[in-house]
């Protein structure tokens, strides 16, 4: 195996999971720098899928216990966009098997567009049931953000293709009759409840840049109608166009 090049190496590496693979230790007697840095590069990735696997194994602590109780299909649900000053408020509701395998799903707010994207295709695969929905800024304005998000949960909850028999619930609790958990910081903490986070915050970024293109000069392809510098100078320039919510600051002012 003297003779191996780098490159051989470093494709064989991306075959090894255990450091104790004999081969390692072989290379490690390997002086050359480009081989030095493969090992480098493949041991701090193994430490990352490693600390990932935990991590993963952690935000399956309650869905595990609602196994235990006897309960079969959970449902996670959560939703995006109570802050921004326009469009609607999203939810998702998405039910995993016991058995799915989704590593790096996290908060969505915690996560590239580009690793998003990946866990939103990953979650359409595996998921036995995606619930969405959507609820509009005249809504909002007519009911207020908390009363308009429990709405949007509502609508996930029924457009599920399975009735579930448990829902984890990001900070939230739902009038329905369903034995339910509410987590603060969901998100963070339950693979489905971030899965669904995931979902809603997908979903919704796609709807906004939609809407980019119907109203530009506000910027939502980049802020998906959050108040950033962008968005408020349009609205300056602009005023308010038939997304914005009219009861926010600073547009209720307009």
């Amino acid at each position: 195996m003297k003779n191996e090049s780098i490159q051989d190496i470093k494709k064989a590496l991306k075959e090894i999971t255990s450091p104790s693979d004999e081969r390692i230790t072989l290379w490690k007697s390997d002086q050359r720098s480009g081989v030095k840095q493969a090992l480098s590069q493949w041991e701090k990735q193994r430490i990352r899928t490693e600390n990932e696997l935990k991590r993963y194994e952690e935000m399956k602590q309650f869905e595990k216990a609602a196994y235990r109780n006897g309960h079969r299909l959970i449902a996670g649900i959560d939703e995006v966009g109570r802050g921004p000053l326009a469009g609607p408020v999203v939810a998702a509701a998405v039910i995993l098997p016991d058995n799915c395998t989704l590593l790096g799903v996290n908060d969505s707010k915690k996560l590239s567009t580009k690793k998003r994207d990946e866990l939103y295709n990953q979650i359409q695969d595996q998921a036995i049931s995606i619930g969405l929905g959507v609820v509009s800024q005249k809504i909002i304005d007519e009911v207020n953000i908390y009363q308009a998000t429990k709405i949007a949960m509502g609508k996930a909850l029924e457009d599920l293709s399975f009735v579930p028999d448990y829902l984890l619930i990001d900070a939230m609790k739902l009038e329905v009759n369903i034995p339910q958990e509410s987590i603060i910081k969901g998100d963070a903490r339950s693979i489905s409840i971030a899965a669904a986070s995931i979902i809603a915050k997908v979903t919704r970024d796609r709807l906004m840049e939609d809407y980019a293109k119907r109203y530009p000069g506000y910027g939502f392809e980049n802020n998906a109608g959050y108040g950033t510098k962008e968005h408020l100078l349009g609205l300056e320039n602009l005023g308010i166009c038939p997304i914005h919510r009219k009861t926010f600051a600073p547009i209720k002012n307009m």
